[in-house]
């Protein structure tokens, strides 16, 4: 049995049905945490991952929810709150992931990646925050190392992921002292065969060349070899940064953890 480092605690992951939300959830749950997961059109998805979580011995519940949708996320809070009668943590997962030709860049691609990953977390931390302070919580948003070094090809991710890394730091001082606010920024992952994803393809924390590199996995040991620590990083790898944040020194807020072996220095 993992240490049960969360028992007593709930739990928010949205867009917890899959990939790395998925694993995000279930490492939560296995240190004890009672989880809630929103999904957008996943439900097939977020009813398994939901049955997974409760296989810990916690509660465990899963609910629609476009982080965009003011009303979506209020309801979604609502039904957090009074299933469990707390929330103690919320995990900032959803997000959509675009690669664009700056030049050419639709004024519509780049209001909806801004509207999943800026105002979403914003939309969701805002109507979470009463039941946050009232249990001295945290928020962990999940940035990217997008949003620490630009890619030419993906403008309006990487903005979008710079502008929740500055909105952590904003939240951090503007929620203190009674919720810490944090942010894991992954690198390339690379997803094993336990996961509902391919193995070798990204979390969209990442770009990828081409189609075709993705295929093939020649883009994902090129980054291997370019990462100091010679690997690309696992789901459990930043499943478990985010735990850290959500179990680690209320003290610690305002930071930015790239969780990337170091690619980001290459």
């Amino acid at each position: 049995m993992a240490n049960r480092r969360l028992e007593g605690k709930v739990v928010l992951v949205t867009g917890g049905a899959r990939r790395l939300g998925r694993r995000i959830a279930l490492t939560l749950a296995e240190a004890g945490a009672d989880v809630s997961i929103t999904y957008r059109t996943s439900k097939s998805e977020a009813a398994q991952t939901a049955d997974a979580l409760a296989a810990f011995g916690v509660g465990a519940l899963a609910i629609e929810c476009d982080v965009r949708s003011e009303e979506q996320v209020r309801n979604a809070i609502t039904t957090v709150a009074s299933s469990f009668g707390r929330l103690d943590v919320l995990v900032n997962n959803a997000a959509v992931f675009a690669a664009e030709p700056l030049e050419s860049l639709s004024l519509e691609a780049w209001d909806a990646v801004f509207a999943a990953n800026v105002r979403g977390p914003f939309l969701v931390a805002r109507e979470a925050l009463p039941h946050l302070r009232a249990a001295e919580g945290r928020i962990v948003n999940m940035g990217s190392l997008g949003g620490l070094r630009a890619w030419a090809t993906h403008a309006h991710y990487c903005a979008s992921k710079a502008a929740l890394h500055s909105l952590t730091q904003a939240m951090a001082k503007a929620f203190a002292p009674e919720v810490s606010v944090n942010c894991v920024a992954p690198g390339w992952i690379d997803f094993d065969a336990g996961t509902d994803v391919q193995a070798g393809a990204p979390h969209p924390s990442v770009a990828t060349a081409t189609e075709a590199e993705r295929r093939t996995g020649s883009q994902s040991a090129h980054l291997a070899a370019k990462t100091p620590m010679r690997r690309n990083g696992s789901a459990e790898d930043v499943a478990q940064a985010v735990l850290f944040f959500a179990s680690g020194p209320h003290f610690i807020t305002g930071q930015i953890l790239a969780v990337d072996g170091g690619l980001s220095l290459a």
